[in-house]
């Protein structure tokens, strides 16, 4: 029992990365926007979030330069799409790899050197509750954020007027802008929202979970972050889901790297094909109507992105 509690509470902790990008992603794609930059620039926050960290000694610097250099590569992607009315997956797209060399270049200084790291701080007598104590009291303040995070964010987007106007410009802003939404405004708020959490979950990596830094240290995550929302519906709560799931796989092929070397070797590769499936599964007609006669099924595995995802929204 105590190797599975271990085993869940590591789970948690690795899985915390990407609560943060996820929902920062959610956050933006709700608002209508979507932000293909994600994997270069969890890698440039990550880079960010190290080397500010080193530099001051002070690891909450560090996810603050992690947040704001991923949050202005997000406001680049606003701008661009929102101001210049530019192709948002293009935009995207090149900024994750212009992230990526970014990341190398600037971060050649700092490879394979030791710094701060997030400090480990179990909630007293929480942390002796059997089970749930270990798994989720027995963490630092990141991972603890991370929780806290998920809750918030479904509370803001579903139990709040200001949560409804979010779904409500990335729905139909046309029908908001009449009520008097000032829809590009918010777009912009919400993009800079996300970007600032996906650079949150950057410099997570390099200072809570994979500590230090290193050439491409994050690569392929932010890929899987975009595929997780979509796995999840835009919803937060099925998003932190597919976040843990992910965290399953990753935590198996730690274990069994040295019991199945072989096996290990697949595990962490399988998110990419479950990520071309989920596309296949939210994109393809065929596969939408042979899972709408079974209603219950087709709710949990299909969900309608919002339907100005992607869309410029001309304010007149």
């Amino acid at each position: 029992m105590d190797a599975f509690v271990a085993a869940v509470a590591s789970i948690v902790l690795y899985s915390t990365p990407l609560i943060f990008a996820t929902i920062g992603e959610t956050i933006t794609e709700k608002a209508g926007v979507i932000n293909l930059s994600l994997d270069g620039s969890i890698m440039l926050a990550a880079m960010a979030g190290f080397a500010g960290a080193y530099l001051t000694g002070n690891v909450w610097l560090g996810f603050v330069a992690g947040g704001i250099v991923a949050m202005l590569v997000a406001l680049i992607v606003a701008f661009s799409s929102i101001s210049l009315k530019l192709n948002q997956v293009a935009v995207g797209f090149v900024l994750a790899l212009l992230c990526t060399d970014l990341s190398t270049f600037l971060g050649n200084n700092f490879v394979r050197i030791q710094g701060p790291s997030v400090p480990h701080m179990p909630i007293p007598l929480l942390e002796n509750i059997p089970i749930l104590g270990p798994i989720f009291f027995d963490q630092d303040l990141v991972v603890y954020a991370s929780l806290i995070l998920i809750v918030v964010a479904w509370w803001f987007m579903f139990k709040t007027r200001r949560g409804l106007i979010l779904q409500g410009i990335g729905e139909r802003p046309e029908a908001a802008f009449a009520r008097g939404v000032p829809v590009n405004q918010l777009r912009y708020l919400y993009v800079a929202l996300g970007g600032l959490l996906v650079g949150v979950g950057g410099a997570a990596f390099s200072l809570d979970v994979k500590l230090g830094w290193s050439y491409h240290h994050t690569s392929g995550f932010g890929w899987i972050a975009l595929a997780i929302v979509i796995f999840g519906g835009w919803h937060p709560f099925r998003v932190a889901f597919g976040t843990y799931l992910f965290g399953v796989l990753q935590i198996l092929a730690l274990k069994l790297q040295s019991v199945v070397p072989n096996l290990a070797q697949v595990l962490p590769i399988l998110p990419f094909p479950l990520m071309i499936f989920t596309l296949l599964i939210v994109y393809n007609d065929s596969i939408g109507r042979m899972l709408d006669k079974v209603p219950r099924l087709a709710g949990l595995v299909r969900s309608e992105p919002p339907s100005g995802l992607g869309k410029a929204f001309e304010q007149e």
